[in-house]
């Protein structure tokens, strides 16, 4: 066990937070041995802390049911305990962008599943398979911060995954218009159906900020490192417009996207480029790396919630009914589980892609 890195949950009693703990069970390189919370969870222990709001759908891991919870406002006490931290807090984005950089001026690297640092220009925003070359912005947060070994390190909104990846595949054929509406299930709200009984066999047309997230993040995903100005510049194309809808489904966000190119490329052309489609996890063989990446459906009725969202036991992305369109080049379905590859997943593969790449490494 001591060789595994000691890792600590900030915002370790919420959904992503046990999201978290779910998948750090028995992980090859991470051992979760701190998790902090609000002060009123603060000296309880994780079991007591949760009490009856244990919301995965597994059981509650054994090894960190005694863990006496930490106050996550007591930065330097928490960081003495890890070699890093995966931040899941629930406080307002200003109060988050100054934790999480308090935290790193410990020489705590931080990997975050919140929103607030997504546009802090040195902060890189990665989905693994994607941009793994914006982990380099590091040395330049590292010199503002005035740190050694401290960053933070962020995933982008879960919503992008069901189709940012797919564009990504298709970048040769230069995607430069897309219209893309979300279907977002009720636990990227971090509620389940006893939380949110409204919810159930009903459509909210309106998810906070969400919109804005789906048009911009892809853009900077697919930017460049900016050397003299130290960060990263977003990509000016494609352009996206974006309608984000919250539906009666736990787990799971599809997207419904149309596509346009400027190159012309076949049907044959767009599924081998999705199939084809891998990284550097791929390459690395990075534990929570999905083999396949992305997964093309031919079935009419595919991808379902029901049947795929697990796919690569969540960090893989299910595409189907790709088709021509009468107004758009083509239009297809997309669907990734938010909870796992949208948030705690892709966080914990960002941090196995930061210890591959030499960046978080034993205190």
């Amino acid at each position: 066990m001591s060789e595994k890195l000691k890792v600590g949950i900030l915002g370790g009693t919420g959904m992503v937070g046990q999201r978290f703990i779910s998948l750090l069970e028995n992980h090859p390189w991470f051992e979760v041995t701190t998790i902090a919370a609000s002060p009123r969870s603060a000296g309880k222990t994780y079991a007591e802390a949760v009490g009856d709001r244990w919301k995965m759908d597994t059981p509650m891991p054994e090894a960190v049911k005694d863990i006496v919870v930490m106050n996550v406002n007591e930065v330097e006490k928490v960081a003495a305990e890890v070699d890093f931290v995966f931040s899941a807090v629930d406080m307002t984005k200003e109060e988050i962008k100054k934790i999480e950089e308090d935290y790193a001026k410990t020489e705590t690297p931080v990997v975050s599943n919140n929103s607030a640092h997504r546009w802090t220009p040195d902060v890189p925003m990665v989905v693994p398979e994607v941009n793994p070359e914006h982990m380099e912005v590091i040395k330049y947060q590292r010199e503002r911060l005035g740190t050694k070994r401290g960053f933070v390190a962020v995933k982008p909104n879960c919503s992008i995954q069901s189709y940012a990846p797919v564009l990504t595949a298709w970048k040769e054929f230069e995607p430069y218009e897309v219209v893309a509406t979300t279907y977002q299930a009720i636990s990227g709200a971090g509620k389940t159906f006893q939380d949110w009984p409204e919810m159930v066999g009903n459509i909210i047309p309106y998810i906070g900020g969400e919109e804005e997230k789906s048009e911009k993040e892809p853009l900077r995903i697919w930017g460049h490192i900016d050397d003299e100005k130290k960060e990263i510049v977003p990509a000016e194309s494609p352009v996206i417009t974006c309608q984000c809808i919250r539906v009666p489904v736990l787990n799971g966000h599809t997207a419904a996207v149309f596509v346009k190119f400027r190159k012309n490329p076949t049907r044959e052309q767009l599924v081998d480029a999705l199939k084809n489609f891998s990284g550097v996890p791929q390459e690395l063989g990075l534990p929570s790396a999905p083999k396949q990446f992305i997964q093309y459906l031919e079935e009419d009725n595919r991808p379902q919630v029901t049947l795929d969202v697990n796919y690569e036991n969540g960090m893989g992305i299910s595409v189907g009914r790709l088709r021509e369109d009468t107004v758009y080049d083509w239009k297809f379905v997309g669907l990734s589980h938010n909870t796992v590859r949208g948030a705690a997943g892709g966080a914990v593969l960002c941090a196995e892609l930061l210890k591959a790449q030499g960046y978080i490494t034993k205190k």
